[in-house]
């Protein structure tokens, strides 16, 4: 009788959550900053309704364009909707990851889950990435239709 032997090794889950309304050099940034915390990198795409809630504006694509162009970046593993309803985090919590990655400009995400981590008891490491060029690549700095 033979035994073999299985790499029932787990993947290191990674998340980052961000709108990604037009993938620029600074997400790809983001994306290979935090491949270094994982082997598996998936992108949580904020809904159309969380864009206009936290950035007062509705994106140029709509949520399901804007989870296509994530998911067809090489650094990117999956990429799946956001919680429809802001500070659940029922996705993080399906998803189950290792560390969620922020991005600098993320601070009050933070605190949100943070918060979310306190009241629940799911605790999550969190490691807040490094800018790329952020007077340059920044979605907000992005000219119409990149």
């Amino acid at each position: 009788m033979h035994r073999y032997k299985y790499n029932m090794k787990k993947k290191k889950k990674v998340v980052v959550f961000g709108i990604f309304d037009g993938v620029h050099e600074g997400h790809r940034s983001l994306f290979a900053q935090a491949r270094e915390h994982g082997q598996e990198l998936i992108a949580v795409v904020g809904r159309d309704a969380a864009s206009l809630a936290l950035k007062l504006k509705k994106p140029r694509k709509n949520e399901q364009e804007r989870r296509a162009m994530a998911l067809k970046e090489k650094l990117v593993d999956y990429a799946v909707l956001g919680d429809k309803k802001q500070s659940v985090y029922s996705v993080a919590k399906e998803l189950n990851p290792d560390v969620i990655c922020l991005g600098y400009d993320q601070e009050d995400l933070r605190r949100d889950l943070e918060s979310w981590m306190q009241k629940t008891g799911n605790h999550i490491p969190l490691v807040t990435l490094k800018p790329y060029k952020p007077k340059l690549y920044h979605t907000s700095l992005m000219p119409k239709g990149f």
